[in-house]
């Protein structure tokens, strides 16, 4: 769920806003399929520039689609707040809006959106707007068993739709992802807002639908069954709750039908969610560690003391910095022959100092660099998962507290040759469970789909084993994609899914701010 503040020194909001959206009738821009869309919000106050806040889920094959994640705002009575939906076509992997097809848009104020509840243009894009005025969430582990076969050459490729129930009809909540040909699946833990599940009355009737996967977006519904989230929970108190899926239409036609098969409720527990301004304003600290490996010829540094690496390193560096007290980051370079004995390392100090690899702030990190570059011979293949598992170290470490004081920042800097893929994968994997996230910029103009593959926004990503990544932390953008719009925009696009990734994995492990902040408008 996507959330935007206003900043220190704004006016105390009044409340905070969930917005869901919808579309119909979407173009189809796609030969031999349909349209793939994606919704990106952005806001403006007080004549500001627009300010990307959040993206929607992709959802594949898709005229009229329903996104299950929402955007999350301040509301200021006082102040006019533009917003601007934008939905597009996607066809690349990573999200990327470059190549993306624009499908239409919608510019309103977040005052007329509270004010009508459910902002309609011409029938094509529709917000709902709902006050969140409680932070708690429902935390859920769930299987099923004995699914209905769907597919004529396979198995059922199961997943699940949440919807609570609203004045104007079923309204999304959440949607799992999706299990490849299995009628006994298991999903990964997820968790959904009291507010956006039930408007937090656990007496309220929700329903869960089971539909099977197709890839042309006609899914095959399975089955359904509703129950109140407070029988739920008791009835998953013991070892776990069942309920049967069932197909009413298939119910009427076949004599003897007893169900589609068994939806199974492991896990159904509320808890409180905190945010990511409430772990930072708690004293949670961000660790940012810098590492880069490119061509010689992308080293070259122009006259104006300019490269892609350090404008990259500029970029992030400048907003990741407030968040570290000490402003200390390690720095290292992989894929290179070192003096003297010109030996090959893929993890290397840039500041040659193995015992104290830290660079004092992004200063610190660009004058290493500069003095590193003349005195190493770039040299490859190219590994990444040495510094992913060096790093992940940190993580395991701060683990081992029991505590939300420290989260580590990956940037990995690269042309976008991998020579280490399957313990990449591997390394991700095993990091995913760890207090760590990891930004790729890709620089020059190589091909970049191997680090679009490691960017799972769709939750696919698992080890060369098959052992699934607990949640996405890699995001991936190629530099060239900013070369007009400035760092500012690179430093937004790489850092937008940050916040989430700190306060989610903090959530999913009940670790609480160290220090409990005092309630005010920004958590």
């Amino acid at each position: 769920m996507a959330a935007v503040g206003q900043g220190p020194g704004a006016p105390q909001c009044v409340t905070k806003v969930s917005l869901s959206v919808s579309c119909e009738h979407l173009m189809d821009m796609d030969a031999f399929s349909k349209s793939d869309p994606l919704c990106v919000l952005y806001i403006s106050t007080s004549g500001a520039q627009w300010c990307e806040i959040g993206r929607t889920e992709k959802i594949m094959n898709c005229l009229n689609p329903k996104f299950a994640k929402s955007f999350t705002v301040d509301y200021y009575f006082e102040m006019v707040q533009k917003l601007k939906f934008e939905v597009y076509d996607i066809d690349s992997e990573n999200s990327s809006l470059v190549d993306a097809d624009f499908l239409g848009q919608l510019e309103c104020t977040l005052g007329q959106i509270v004010s009508s509840r459910k902002f309609t243009k011409k029938g094509t894009i529709t917000v709902c707007a709902e006050e969140r005025t409680d932070n708690r969430a429902v935390d859920f582990e769930i299987s099923a068993r004995k699914l209905d076969k769907k597919d004529f050459f396979g198995k059922s490729d199961p997943f699940l739709e949440f919807y609570r129930e609203t004045a104007t009809g079923w309204q999304l909540a959440h949607r799992t992802e999706v299990i490849k040909c299995n009628l006994n699946p298991v999903w990964r833990p997820f968790r959904v807002s009291l507010q956006s599940l039930c408007n937090c009355d656990v007496e309220k009737v929700i329903k869960i639908d089971c539909f099977d996967y197709n890839d042309s977006g006609s899914h095959d519904f399975i089955g359904s069954f509703q129950a109140s989230l407070s029988q739920i929970q008791q009835a998953s108190q013991t070892y776990a709750a069942e309920f049967e899926c069932i197909n009413s239409k298939k119910k009427q036609k076949k004599k003897g039908y007893k169900n589609s098969g068994v939806i199974v409720v492991k896990k159904c527990k509320i808890v409180k969610e905190y945010s990511f301004l409430d772990y930072i304003m708690g004293g949670c600290q961000l660790n940012f560690t810098v590492s880069n490996k490119t061509p010689q010829s992308l080293h070259y540094i122009n006259p104006q003391g300019y490269n892609e690496y350090l404008a990259a390193i500029w970029a992030v560096g400048n907003v990741i910095q407030d968040y570290d007290s000490d402003k200390m980051f390690p720095a290292f370079g992989f894929g290179a022959m070192l003096p003297p004995t010109w030996h090959v390392s893929h993890e290397f100090p840039i500041n040659f100092n193995p015992s104290n690899p830290f660079c004092e702030g992004v200063e610190g990190v660009v004058t290493a660099y500069q003095q590193c570059l003349p005195q190493v011979k770039l040299y490859g293949p190219t590994n990444f998962s040495p510094i992913i598992n060096h790093v992940a170290q940190f993580g395991r470490q701060a683990m081992q507290q029991q505590t939300a004081s420290q989260y580590f920042v990956l940037l990995i800097i690269t042309d976008g040759v991998i020579t280490d893929m399957d313990q990449t994968r591997s390394a991700i994997v095993n990091a995913s469970r760890l207090p760590m996230s990891i930004i790729i910029v890709g620089v020059g103009g190589a091909d970049f789909s191997a680090m679009e593959f490691l960017d799972g926004d769709d939750g696919t990503l698992r080890s060369a084993t098959g052992e699934p990544a607990m949640r996405d932390i890699v995001q991936f953008v190629p530099f060239r994609q900013f070369n007009n719009a400035g760092t500012a925009a690179l430093a937004q696009s790489v850092l937008a899914e940050l916040p989430d990734q700190v306060a989610s994995f903090f959530n999913l492990f009940e670790l609480k701010p160290p220090s409990e902040p005092a309630p005010s408008s920004s958590s």
